[in-house]
């Protein structure tokens, strides 16, 4: 699609804001909405006027019910925008990088949670985790605080636009693509931190951008700019880890992309499962053949 289609279009943009871009449909009207417009439900988000419909048809209550903060607390968690899952994963991470600080402890938890190929073979010692966890650890202070002002920054973007559980895939199947490839390229070698992740978000806004007719010029920059320095001698970049995670993560933005009507839900659901499978199939190589 150019960006002429686009702009031409008016379904790709807010039906209450026609200037405003967007990629999220009302999933009951199936409406074009930004994230102004947005209120996250328990099945996606929906616009102002199907909330206001919505709420005008709740059967009115007789008796004062007795309130409970349990749901209280899901219905407010359920109408918030703000991009929770990137703050849960900032928060998480940075809270097992201060964990793998403490003195005769921290070593350990970083053991567990670092990447090494060794670690997928059945009958040595199969710890498929660390496929993922190799997110949470990180080499320095610079390392994790450059990768969670990164994610924040990208997060603050993508989640609004995709939906939480939408970013969720997102970031994991592109830090899984970024431990598959180091398993493939680099075996034996030790990996830690969320640059494969973070690249996977770089990349998917690339592809996503491109689709929606955004000027992603910067992108470009930015994944340049930081290819050279993944390349740079004696950086002790994982660029195997860079590369997979940013693959991968274009992968599904583009899957995100072209599965965004309401039909093609379920459609998007098992892409990104075979998008999974796909990966884990690939697992089997370095099995074979560096054993």
């Amino acid at each position: 699609m150019s960006s002429a289609d686009f702009g031409s279009n008016p379904d790709n943009f807010c039906y209450r804001h026609p200037e405003r871009q967007s990629f999220v449909l009302c999933q009951r009207c199936l409406r074009t909405i930004c994230p102004e417009c947005q209120t996250q439900m328990p099945v996606g988000v929906i616009c102002p006027e199907c909330l206001r419909e919505q709420q005008a048809n709740v059967a009115p209550v007789t008796r004062m019910p007795r309130r409970s903060p349990g749901r209280s607390a899901v219905r407010a968690l359920a109408t918030d925008s703000r991009p929770l899952m990137t703050y849960g994963l900032v928060a998480l991470t940075s809270l097992v990088y201060l964990i793998t600080l403490i003195p005769g402890f921290g070593a350990t938890v970083e053991w567990w949670l670092a990447f090494n190929s060794g670690f997928l073979f059945p009958d040595v010692a199969f710890q498929p985790w660390r496929l993922l966890t190799v997110t949470l650890v990180h080499a320095s202070i610079w390392h994790v605080a450059l990768n969670m002002l990164a994610l924040w920054a990208l997060g603050r973007s993508l989640e609004p636009l995709l939906g939480r559980l939408r970013f969720l895939a997102l970031y994991l199947l592109s830090a899984l693509g970024g431990s598959v490839l180091v398993a493939l390229l680099a075996p034996g070698t030790w990996v830690v931190g969320a640059s494969g992740a973070v690249w996977g978000l770089l990349g998917a806004m690339f592809v996503i951008g491109r689709h929606l007719g955004a000027n992603v010029t910067a992108i470009a920059v930015l994944l340049g700019l930081n290819l050279v320095i993944t390349f740079l001698p004696g950086s002790g970049i994982s660029w195997q880890a860079h590369i997979g995670g940013g693959l991968v993560g274009a992968l599904v933005g583009f899957i995100f992309a072209r599965t965004r009507a309401q039909r093609q839900q379920r459609t998007q659901l098992w892409l990104l499962i075979a998008v999974a499978v796909g990966l884990c199939a690939l697992l089997v190589i370095p099995v074979v053949v560096y054993r």
